[in-house]
């Protein structure tokens, strides 16, 4: 048995798992909506490590844990922005949306939802949020893809074009096959693992840098900076950081695992296991690239792969400090990560073109079975072009998904926040606030500004919102007592 006999042993029998659940899903999925949504079916426990699944893709194992171990303890305020837009993000919009697509005419993916929430005849808002999703989904497709290279180059030497392949194959099929379940029930799997890697991984290099006490001046050592919560970039980089919480608001992939609860009586306990796993695993990220710092300080001749590209650091840790099998089993995790948010965003790409493109234009009478098919298609071609973005070898994950959030929280994010809780707001408003955002955040990404484009992004779509809503007619009667109801059906059950 040669020493990579236990990591091919164990990613092959992941990777078995993972797809046999894609076919499990295969024979429930009946319907159209069962492929989008799953029926509407999902319990709280499946709910909330979806989402959070869904949410944490390869970055929170490698792109995080790099910008800890490169910059230090002001990297830090991410992890604190995140955690309060997702507790704010399951608190204020899971319930309503559930409620309010239900009853929009029983919306299936967000663009449907604008439609029908703002009666949007013409259908410029279908297109012009499909259009967002499928422009900054395949930059996200891409960081994830990056992500499961990276992987597969660093464990098994191979080259980064043939890696791209093998890192993103079995997401391709068992989203291509068994659709929503599939995504959310193995998101679940991957949710445990991935805590269980995380909290795991910290606590050895910690140990083995002789503990808290030595491994902190360890770090001192290699540079006092990384102990400072306020870094080079001062307290802008810290508005930068904490602005990735608002990101939250706008994400598809998060968004329809709320659509998909069973009920709004799911949402509460769901928030409660979503939250604790969350703060759990951004722990764990944060403390693999701070300690990690300890650790190659004190064995300096093991750093030369993490030196190279810090986005390593949980890998190389992994391999280090445990048996190859534990090992094995542990870089699974980050191939957990990769596929749990590159499946269902692939699924909302899908989505957004059969439901709101195929279906919406094409065809609208389209049977379930021919839009089962077509969805898959629209899977495969979406992977495609994420795999083609990805090629670039030098391309890093933390920044790509920096851009992608940046574009959804500001294109999506007012829009769906001032959707739910503003009866003045109009169809014009909304388009007005989903162009505002996404052109913000494009133009002030070609500034080079050291101020995160998420920040002015939000602030001109919720300006374009507020005065083009104002500025216009009201909303039509129907649409104001649509949403009066809704709020009266929220207040009953306590939101």
């Amino acid at each position: 048995m040669t020493a990579s006999t236990p990591l091919y042993v164990t990613f092959a029998t992941y990777l078995l798992l993972m797809v046999g659940i894609g076919f499990w899903a295969w024979y429930r999925t009946k319907t159209f909506d069962d492929y989008i949504l799953g029926g509407r079916s999902l319990g709280s426990y499946v709910t909330a490590l979806s989402a959070g699944a869904s949410d944490m893709s390869g970055w929170l194992l490698m792109g995080l844990p790099g910008a800890l171990y490169l910059t230090g303890a002001s990297e830090a305020w991410i992890a604190v922005g995140l955690t309060a837009g997702a507790w704010l993000n399951w608190r204020y919009v899971a319930g309503p949306l559930r409620v309010y697509t239900e009853r929009t005419r029983n919306a299936l993916t967000l663009p449907d939802y604008f439609t029908h929430r703002f009666e949007d005849r013409q259908k410029l808002l279908r297109v012009l949020s499909a259009l967002v999703i499928l422009v900054f989904f395949a930059v996200y497709c891409a960081s994830g893809i990056v992500a499961g290279a990276r992987l597969f180059e660093s464990v098994f030497g191979m080259p980064y074009a043939q890696a791209l392949w093998w890192g993103a194959a079995a997401t391709i099929l068992y989203t291509l096959v068994g659709g929503f379940l599939a995504v959310s029930w193995t998101d679940m799997v991957q949710a445990t693992l991935m805590i269980f890697a995380l909290l795991l991984v910290p606590v050895m290099a910690i140990v083995a840098s002789g503990g808290i006490g030595p491994s902190l001046a360890l770090i001192e050592q290699v540079d006092p900076g990384h102990l400072q919560w306020i870094g080079a970039g001062g307290v802008m980089a810290v508005v930068s950081a904490l602005a990735w919480g608002f990101g939250y608001f706008g994400q598809p992939h998060i968004l329809a695992r709320f659509m998909a609860a069973d009920s709004v009586a799911t949402i509460p306990r769901a928030r409660r296991i979503g939250m604790t796993w969350m703060v759990l695993c951004l722990l764990g990220a944060l403390s693999t690239g701070f300690f990690g710092v300890a650790y190659f300080a004190a064995n300096p001749e093991l750093a030369g792969p993490v030196n190279e590209n810090p986005e390593r650091v949980f890998i190389v840790l992994s391999e280090l400090l445990f048996n190859p099998w534990v090992a094995g089993v542990l870089l699974s995790a980050i191939l957990a990560a990769v596929m749990s948010t590159l499946s269902c965003q692939l699924l909302v790409c899908s989505s957004a073109l059969t439901e709101d493109f195929y279906r919406g234009f094409l065809r609208p009478h389209a049977g379930h079975r021919e839009l089962v098919w077509v969805g898959r298609l629209m899977v495969a071609a979406i992977a495609l072009l994420a795999i083609w973005i990805a090629r670039d070898p030098d391309s890093r994950v933390l920044g790509l998904v920096a851009y992608a959030w940046a574009g959804f929280g500001a294109a999506f994010g007012p829009v769906v926040l001032l959707s739910l809780f503003w009866q003045r707001m109009t169809r014009n408003g909304a388009l007005a606030g989903m162009l505002a955002g996404a052109l913000t955040v494009v133009l002030w990404t070609l500034t080079g500004s050291a101020l995160y484009e998420m920040v002015p992004g939000v602030i001109a779509a919720t300006l374009a919102i507020v005065v083009v809503s104002l500025l216009g007619r009201p909303p039509s009667a129907q649409v104001q007592a649509t949403h009066r109801q809704v709020r009266l059906s929220l207040r009953e059950t306590g939101y």
